[in-house]
């Protein structure tokens, strides 16, 4: 596929990285193998494929941002600039800085890492303006807070006074694009950008990058391991798997008729792009069964009790066997509640019961209902200890609670493994050994040793790809069926509670505004909240709600 008017030009690139000291002559393994496509002027194209696909070593080479044990091999980049195309394979670390910001803008994945923390975020956008001479020193301020609000931050004098810490995720990714497009560059590289945000923020971020994109006439190289997002997104795909381009094409040709027998498998994975995937197993009626959890008008103060409550006056209830959704935007209170379920934090008033016992408003250092319900944290990465081996994490639970003599123990932790379909071979590994699927079973199999009747899930799935996605929901879902287990899972990916949910409790600023089973609440749902949740789902036909013109 060729365009009139190309602003990247890759042709048979290939970039490898050395293994070992810097100082050293260590070997090289190659990780991107001949890949070639063209971006055009006001043109998106989509890097697609699963983690270690090579997506994010093509974006920093055609950025000349390779780590210093990275090299391009072989192959050429080119990118159109005020002079005309500019080979940059081999360019000097000294000539890419007149190239990055005026030609060429990147945001990366993750804005808390990308931005320093000790500086006012108007300084850090302050900072790309002076470097690149785009106002003089005197119209810095003004141009600021003229950024800001051109990618839609609220408040933008404000917000430019504000560090990093202060603001939400969806506004850190505006102040990340504000920085990008500062020096009014021709090529944007969005590398996952709106990974972590839930769907309502992230139809936000991506239309008003759709809306730059048309004022600047921008060709945009959009990273994602979200099919139903590249979908509706991009004009075109490029379908990578282990540093090998699959398949290559019009976004229409290559989602609707692929050739690769790695893109059906993609598509097939994708819960907003496959929605048949699981009906023989969801859309059954909750299960008839007395509840395992109940949580009876719960309110939660952080601040002061004359303040908006974090939580305020929730009540749900979850039954033996059934997978209850909670679902919302960031900050409507889902991983509060679900902290208060697991005893992990306290609440104001209300009552919550697990099994047999009734929880504590200022639960107590052990948590005695841990044999009940078990909390699977959303970052598993940043929940298990990383001084600890795979091993010694599943079995902490059974050392705190006191279960069982070493020889017990060590078999409970093998018979857990066995559970999340790991081998033995992990159990001596740091979690930074581990892949993303691979901790997120360990942390299964942490939460599952005590044997637990319910689990409550926090984004199970939100860092890993979609292969490794669908390989963790139908784990899951086959542990539900053997332990006859009964879950709540908090998702942001709503394509996926339509698949795999029985009931759904919508959380907005911590109030239900409406609960009820799934096939009712995505289609004829009856609050507006709920319709603009679904409504912001990739590729999703627009529904209204109940009674509306």
């Amino acid at each position: 596929m060729s365009t009139r008017n190309d602003v990247v030009v890759v042709k048979d690139l290939r970039v490898a990285y050395r293994e070992g000291r810097l100082s050293a002559r260590g070997a090289e393994t190659e990780v991107v193998h001949g890949v070639s496509f063209e971006l055009g002027r006001g043109e998106t194209l989509a890097l697609v494929g699963q983690s270690g696909s090579g997506k994010s070593t093509i974006a920093l080479a055609v950025a000349g941002l390779l780590p210093a044990n990275g090299r391009i091999t072989a192959g050429t980049v080119s990118v159109s600039t005020a002079g005309g195309s500019l080979d940059v394979t081999s360019l000097r670390q000294s000539s890419w800085q007149g190239l990055r910001g005026t030609t060429i803008g990147f945001v990366p994945q993750d804005p808390l890492s990308s931005l320093d923390p000790l500086r006012r975020v108007g300084h850090q956008i302050a900072q790309s303006l002076l470097l690149h001479n785009v106002v003089p020193r005197s119209d810095v301020a003004a141009a600021v807070v003229s950024l800001l609000d051109r990618v839609g931050v609220r408040n933008p004098q404000q917000r430019a006074r504000a560090y990093p810490h202060e603001l939400s995720g969806g506004q850190l990714q505006r102040v990340l694009i504000a920085i990008a497009i500062s020096a009014n560059p021709s090529i944007l590289i969005a590398d996952e950008p709106t990974s972590a945000l839930d769907v309502t923020v992230q139809r936000t971020i991506l239309d008003q990058l759709a809306e730059l994109q048309s004022d600047l006439g921008l060709g945009v190289l959009f990273i994602t391991h979200d099919l139903a997002l590249a979908q509706e997104r991009s004009d075109a795909i490029a379908v990578l798997n282990r540093g090998e381009l699959k398949e290559y094409g019009s976004a229409h040709r290559v989602l609707d008729s692929p050739r690769d027998a790695y893109t059906v498998a993609l598509l097939a994975n994708a819960p907003a792009l496959s929605l048949n995937k699981y009906d023989d197993r969801a859309h059954r009626p909750a299960p008839d069964a007395p509840a395992i959890i109940e949580v009876d008008r719960v309110t939660k103060f952080y601040g002061p009790p004359q303040g908006a409550p974090t939580l305020g006056a929730v009540s749900l209830s979850l039954a033996e066997g059934e997978i209850h959704a909670l679902v919302g935007e960031s900050g409507s209170g889902k991983t509060t509640l679900a902290r208060v379920i697991a005893g992990l934090t306290g609440f104001s008033s209300g009552q919550v019961r697990v099994g047999d016992a009734l929880l504590t408003q200022h639960p107590q250092l052990v948590n005695h209902n841990a044999r009940t319900v078990q909390l699977v944290y959303q970052n598993a990465l940043a929940a298990i200890d990383p001084r600890y081996s795979a091993g010694r994490a599943i079995e902490e639970p059974l050392i705190i609670n006191g279960v069982g003599n070493r020889a017990q123990r060590a078999a409970a932790v093998s018979e857990a493994l066995d559970l999340v379909a790991l081998p033995s071979t992990v159990l001596d590994r740091r979690p930074r050994e581990l892949s993303g699927g691979q901790r997120q079973r360990v942390a299964l199999a942490r939460a599952l040793v005590l044997a637990p009747q319910a689990l409550v899930l926090d984004e199970p799935t939100s860092a890993l790809d979609v292969i490794v996605q669908a390989q963790i929901i139908d784990l899951l879902l086959d542990l539900q069926e053997k332990l006859g287990l009964s879950y709540l899972l908090i998702s942001h990916d709503l394509s996926l509670v339509r698949q795999v949910a029985h009931r759904v409790s919508v959380l907005e600023r911590g109030t239900i505004v409406e609960h009820g089973d799934v096939r009712t609440i995505f289609d004829s749902p009856r609050h507006d909240y709920t319709a603009e949740l679904i409504n912001a789902i990739p590729g999703r036909r627009p529904v209204a709600t109940v009674g509306a013109a």
